[in-house]
């Protein structure tokens, strides 16, 4: 496999991971950028039964590297305000998935790990289980629990629209 062939096969599903632990973006394509220069430069050395899942692991410890680095930085104050179009000019649906990422953001780390592998990167449990260094029941809890908060999010919502 060349560099090409692994950007072609990987680089969406990197980046939805990313997106998805990240909540933002341009953080998402720089880690989608930096993991797939760390597994094409460490290829001889996978550690995991799947190619996805060394590189996910990658993925994940980049993020949990960035995230250290920022806890000693201190948010600048928005001089301008973002010129593009807000939330409520966005289609339902994308509506919905804010909601879903807002409550995501609001979870631990593994947890949303979890939750994100099993559920946008359709990883088994096991595998998930050996990335997180969990027992595969713990991982079933976790990605349970979260989708019971989702739905519970999603019903109050509901009840309260009508």
């Amino acid at each position: 496999m060349n560099f090409l062939d692994l950007y072609e096969t990987y680089s969406a599903d990197i980046y939805r991971f990313t997106f998805w632990l990240t909540g933002d973006g341009h953080q998402a394509e720089d880690i989608t950028s930096e993991t797939l220069i760390r597994t094409w430069t460490n290829r001889n050395k996978i550690r995991t039964e799947t190619l996805k899942a060394y590189i996910l692991t990658i993925a994940r410890n980049i993020f949990l590297e960035q995230n250290r680095k920022q806890k000693h930085q201190v948010p600048l104050d928005n001089l301008h305000s973002d010129p593009s179009p807000g939330p409520d000019k966005m289609l339902e649906s994308r509506l919905e998935l804010q909601r879903i990422q807002i409550i995501l953001q609001g979870l631990t780390e593994t947890d949303r790990t979890a939750f994100i592998l099993r559920v946008f990167q359709d990883l088994p449990y096991e595998e998930i289980a050996r990335i997180l260094e969990l027992s595969q029941s713990a991982v079933k809890v976790k990605v349970h629990r979260v989708r019971r908060k989702i739905m519970a999010d999603y019903m109050h919502k509901e009840v309260f629209k009508s």
